[in-house]
């Protein structure tokens, strides 16, 4: 019982923030300018400062531990080709393989990872390095993906395409914010007390603010169109992954929070991003549209349930 509280403590906060997000916005609190404007301050400001000043105020040559990194971008590139292969040997439709794909593979590291990680430690921990190794390639395998498969690949502009969504990795806030902070970590300099009050407040708006949001654009509706592809990627999103990546976490003695950046890696529901990218790509949109709203309905049982496994097992 200790141990299922302790998971519920973890996930219950979070996805009543979302629900509550759900409901304000069936009473008219938030407007569809709103949300964006919430979309645009958490993404490019509030995520960003907290994860400055979590990095700031570690010691980045204490904290940074390379088999963790490299684990984190090798269980990415692994899984992305992996769920490509699969979803090219058994759609029969195509056109939805660069949706399927995305969707199956592409996690809500940000919003999520530095939730739950901050819900159960009081601080980021090591999700900015997974961030930081999973992100970047997350963009650069939604292209390859997207332009390959599209119904009008042959007209799209990929070379554009190709080269704005570099630039958009190298210009990406919250990675920006993970490299601003370094300096300060490896020089080891503490802010003044003004300072270090004012990130605090900024930086703990973030999460409640993007979980607000989540929980508004919530259309649970669309979640019901092309059900068969909808519920195979969010198995493979939310279960298979964790199921496959997770027992090779913990015999590589990954622990504590270190292992929940993991659960994140692999177990965290689709990213909204993904429906934005796979929209401007020419791939399946409804399908993308779909596996994000499954996604983020069901995480928060699978979740909970990933936690109380590794609670039992004392790995967290």
């Amino acid at each position: 019982m200790d141990n299922l509280i302790f998971c519920l403590n973890a996930t219950v906060p979070i996805f009543a923030i979302i629900v509550l997000g759900r409901w304000l916005r069936s009473k008219n609190f938030f407007t569809k300018q709103t949300l964006t404007d919430i979309d645009r301050l958490s993404f490019k400001v509030l995520l960003p400062i907290l994860l400055f000043r979590d990095i700031a105020q570690g010691r980045i040559t204490e904290q940074f531990d390379p088999v963790f990194f490299f684990f984190c971008a090798g269980a990415t590139t692994v899984y992305f080709f992996a769920v490509w292969i699969g979803a090219s040997l058994f759609l029969k439709d195509k056109s939805m393989v660069g949706a399927f794909t995305q969707g199956a593979f592409r996690g809500s590291q940000a919003i999520l990872g530095v939730a739950f990680v901050q819900n159960l430690y009081g601080n980021a921990g090591l999700v900015p390095l997974m961030i930081v190794a999973s992100v970047p390639l997350y963009n650069i395998f939604s292209v390859l993906v997207l332009t390959v498969t599209a119904p009008d690949a042959q007209q799209a502009d990929h070379r554009g395409l190709v080269g704005k969504t570099l630039r958009g990795i190298i210009t990406n806030p919250i990675i920006l914010g993970i490299f601003a902070g370094l300096p300060f970590s490896l020089l080891a300099i503490d802010f003044p007390p003004m300072l270090d009050k004012g990130l605090s407040m900024l930086g703990s708006c973030a999460t409640p603010m993007a979980l607000l949001s989540i929980g508004a654009g919530f259309e649970g509706a669309k979640a019901i169109k092309k059900l068969g592809p909808t519920c195979a990627a969010v198995f493979i999103k939310l279960v298979l992954l964790s199921v496959i990546f997770l027992p090779m976490g913990v015999a590589l003695g990954f622990r504590e929070q270190t292992l929940v950046a993991i659960v994140i890696l692999c177990g965290a529901p689709s990213t909204a991003s993904g429906y934005v990218m796979a929209k401007n790509m020419g791939g399946d949109h409804v399908l993308s549209s779909s596996i994000i709203v499954l996604s983020t309905a069901l995480s928060a049982v699978t979740l909970t349930l990933t936690l109380f496994i590794l609670r039992s097992m004392a790995l967290i």
